[in-house]
């Protein structure tokens, strides 16, 4: 399995999420419904599907029994992000502690993404998590109000936030009813 440490490191704190005007106009709206570890598997099996033009994709089918195991022992999460009985969009990542390292997230409805992203970054930020580790910087990611920092000071603040007890066992979302507060 392939080991990435990129210098800087995009990350996200949880009080900095933006959200765009478009994007609250869709969470009012209240399109779809979001949940959190309820189709772990599904998330990760959409995520490892290429995309566009592009012929394959870097999640493993060894990546993916690593992914299930952390699951399955409370370690790994999902945020889905469903249109009626249809997983049209999610997320899914690693939590250590205060730190959730975000490994992969996919869409099939505009904003699924992000929407799902949204929710947990609020709960998140519920739960006093003190970073999302977004790995590699990207205009999507940017355009959430990740930004780069140096990998040295990433290292300090995982010390720091992998150390501090975070939520264990599954992980069910309150409704968050200011998601889309600024």
């Amino acid at each position: 399995i392939l080991w990435w440490t990129p210098n800087p490191r995009a990350v996200l704190f949880p009080h900095k999420l933006k959200v765009s005007r478009s994007l609250r106009k869709t969470l009012r709206k209240q399109a779809f419904t979001v949940t959190a570890d309820q189709a772990f598997g599904a998330v990760v099996k959409a995520c490892s599907e290429p995309r566009g033009d592009e012929p394959g994709t870097w999640i493993t089918h060894s990546m993916k029994q690593a992914y299930q195991r952390l699951y399955e022992r409370g370690l790994a999460h999902s945020v889905e992000c469903w249109e009626g009985r249809e997983l049209v969009g999610g997320l899914y990542g690693v939590a250590i502690g205060k730190v959730f390292f975000g490994e992969s997230m996919f869409s099939r409805r505009d904003n699924a993404s992000k929407v799902a992203f949204t929710y947990l970054v609020r709960q998140l930020e519920k739960w006093d998590y003190q970073l999302i580790d977004c790995q590699v910087y990207s205009n999507h990611l940017a355009s959430l109000g990740a930004e780069n920092i140096d990998r040295e000071v990433f290292g300090h603040l995982l010390e720091r936030g992998c150390r501090a007890a975070g939520q264990a066992g599954p992980w069910q979302l309150e409704t968050p009813a200011d998601a889309a507060h600024p």
